[in-house]
């Protein structure tokens, strides 16, 4: 009988938050001072910030906040909520599952910065810091304080101990629970979070409700900006507060629910993306909201083939284009060659098997091709496709597309007696044209969410996930490869060219500029790669998220001129730095980007 030793074990240093961040005060001040002064921050936001109602928004008055102090008053609330949770008082913790600290740290950060940003506006355009009122100086300093006070606390969190390989699994359990009991006793100890009781089912689909109620504000406020200046200020309170509930767990926790509840999420996600037209009292942005959709989901079709299957397609707004070329020459425009005008369903179909075909097409004679060659065809044909449209104008080709003039004058849908181009008054709220094609498109994106998601819970779905993570690992398992992969370029394609039919009437005309690689305005291919990433890859939130944010934030940046594109792409380096696993990830894409913070040692040396 052979006996088995164990390393010597180190002691192990635990956090216990009673050392300073770094600023220089003890945490207990620093989380003090951080609380009083994101409620100081509300203060502020009901003084007036400045004299004169010329800068927007109007900051003159008292007693009630407009413009940019109502995203300070925010920021100021996030502040002084998690600085309350970091306490740990037991009403909070189930918001912050994760522990408050860092929450509080990028919770003060933005209410700092949006501050600051509306204090430098004022000082800009009217001539100084002379123009500021007492408001606005309680605002800086209010900030400043809690921003000062939220850096004192500490940022180590306690450290997975080292695992000797030589442990027995008994060793194992124990070597484990230890670490849970010492991350327990540390996060007691700095006011972190605790586990929090398991709550019913109804209030669970409560949270969910409250969680997209939110949802639809956030996003229409993000639409109905009014002037640049707020909309700089929205995207940086909504950034530092999303990124604060995230390292929260809030994100996590609502995500769970949201996984555990599906059938109900996804009702209660169409229902509220349905209010939006409602919300809005003329067509302006109904119109941003109807291309954001087809935007997002062209972009969800997109993740079938990058997202599930790994296969970096750089063309794919072609299937877009032949999807809108299809509904267009069948839906009676006169610049069409055929004299026919099928119904909205028939043209519909017809795009989508169209796209398919192509999708097939081009995917049989490329897709044993792998990686960056696979790209660079994928690339090829969709310069192909916008040429040969071009081209076929009745001088370079036959007369089909009318080349660079496109197809033009395409007329609005009507089902079933329903005109999309005039004004529909539903229990009281009247409704548009932009309006009407952004229920219509809401349809149609229900549609390509719900065969993504029995895709990807099919055999075939596991098996493009098998193929994307190690192809020849899934050939030797027996996955026919080629075939997977071919029925994900056609799903993808029929996907794109059903959003295309909808595009087609919207747009009144298609034409090849619409679909190039990188086109100024998008949907382009390489917009649509970069919604996919940046919200989320194998996801079913994250494309949509990220599609409404590339077509949002260019839209609304439009007042910097050249700078603009910079702007935009300095932002995707940033969040590809801090977030590379996308805004929505799933668990698998974050645990391999984050898999020495996420993942516990004895799990990673249990898996390999």
């Amino acid at each position: 009988m052979t006996t088995q030793t164990t390393a010597p074990q180190t002691p192990r240093k635990v956090d216990t938050g009673k050392h300073a961040g770094l600023i220089g005060i003890p945490p207990q001040l620093g989380r003090a001072l951080a609380t009083g002064g994101g409620a100081l921050t509300i203060v502020s936001t009901f003084l007036a910030w400045t004299w004169t109602a010329e800068f927007p928004g109007d900051l003159t008055v008292y007693g009630y906040p407009g413009g940019l102090q109502v995203l300070v008053l925010i920021g100021g609330a996030l502040t002084a909520l998690f600085g309350l949770a970091s306490y740990g008082i037991k009403g909070l913790r189930w918001l912050t599952p994760a522990g408050a600290d860092s929450a509080l740290k990028l919770s003060a950060l933005g209410a700092f910065a949006t501050a600051w940003f509306t204090i430098i506006a004022i000082s800009v355009q009217l001539g100084g810091l002379v123009n500021l009122e007492p408001g606005g100086w309680v605002a800086a300093i209010a900030t400043l304080a809690a921003v000062h006070g939220a850096f004192a606390l500490p940022f180590d969190w306690p450290a997975n101990e080292p695992v000797d390989p030589e442990d027995t699994t008994k060793d194992r359990i124990l070597h484990q629970r230890r670490h849970v009991f010492a991350v327990l006793k540390a996060s007691l100890a700095s006011g972190t979070a605790a586990p929090a009781r398991k709550l019913p089912a109804y209030a669970e689909i409560l949270v969910i409700v409250a969680a997209l109620a939110l949802g639809l504000i956030v996003f229409t406020y993000g639409i109905g900006t009014e002037y640049d200046e707020l909309f700089v200020g929205f995207l940086i309170t909504a950034g530092f507060g999303f990124a604060a509930a995230a390292k929260a767990g809030l994100v996590g926790r609502v995500s769970a629910l949201t996984a555990k509840h599906r059938n109900v999420t996804m009702i209660g996600a169409f229902v509220a993306a349905a209010a939006f037209p409602f919300t809005q009292s003329d067509d302006q942005y109904a119109t941003i909201g109807v291309y954001i959709l087809i935007f997002a989901t062209v972009a969800l079709g997109l993740n079938i083939v990058v997202g599930l299957a790994g296969l970096l397609d750089l063309g794919y707004v072609a299937f877009l284009g032949v999807g809108a070329y299809t509904a267009a020459m069948v839906s009676g425009s006169p610049s069409s060659p055929f004299d026919i005008q099928l119904p909205f369903w028939a043209s519909a179909l017809l795009g989508a098997a169209v796209a398919m075909v192509f999708g097939v097409i081009i995917g049989a004679p490329t897709l044993r091709l792998r990686g960056d060659y696979l790209a660079i065809v994928t690339l090829g044909f969709g310069e192909i496709f916008r040429i040969t449209v071009l081209n076929m104008d009745g001088t370079s080709g036959p007369d089909i597309t009318n080349g660079s003039n496109g197809i033009s004058s395409i007329p609005n849908l009507n089902i079933l007696g329903f005109d999309f181009g005039e004004e529909h008054t539903i229990a009281g709220f009247t409704i548009a044209r932009f309006a009407n094609y952004f229920l219509l498109m809401l349809l149609i994106t229900l549609i390509v969410v719900v065969v993504f998601r029995r895709s990807s819970d099919s055999r075939i779905g596991r098996a493009w996930i098998a193929i994307r993570e190690d192809e020849t690992a899934a050939l030797a398992m027996g996955i026919n490869g080629f075939r997977v992969k071919l029925i994900a370029f056609a799903l993808g394609a029929a996907l794109a060219g059903l959003a295309g039919t909808v595009q087609a009437h919207v747009t009144y005309t298609v034409t090849p500029e619409q679909y190039q690689f990188a086109h100024v305005v998008p949907p382009n291919s390489a917009f649509l790669l970069a919604a996919v990433v940046l919200g989320g890859m194998g996801t079913i939130s994250g494309p949509l998220v990220g599609a409404a944010l590339l077509y949002l934030i260019p839209a609304k940046l439009q007042f910097l001129g050249d700078y603009q594109l910079f702007a935009f792409g300095l932002a995707l380096v940033l969040l590809m730095r801090f977030r590379p696993e996308g805004l929505i990830p799933n668990r698998r894409r974050q645990l391999e980007f984050h898999e020495e913070t996420e993942a516990p040692t004895v799990l990673s040396k249990a898996g390999a």
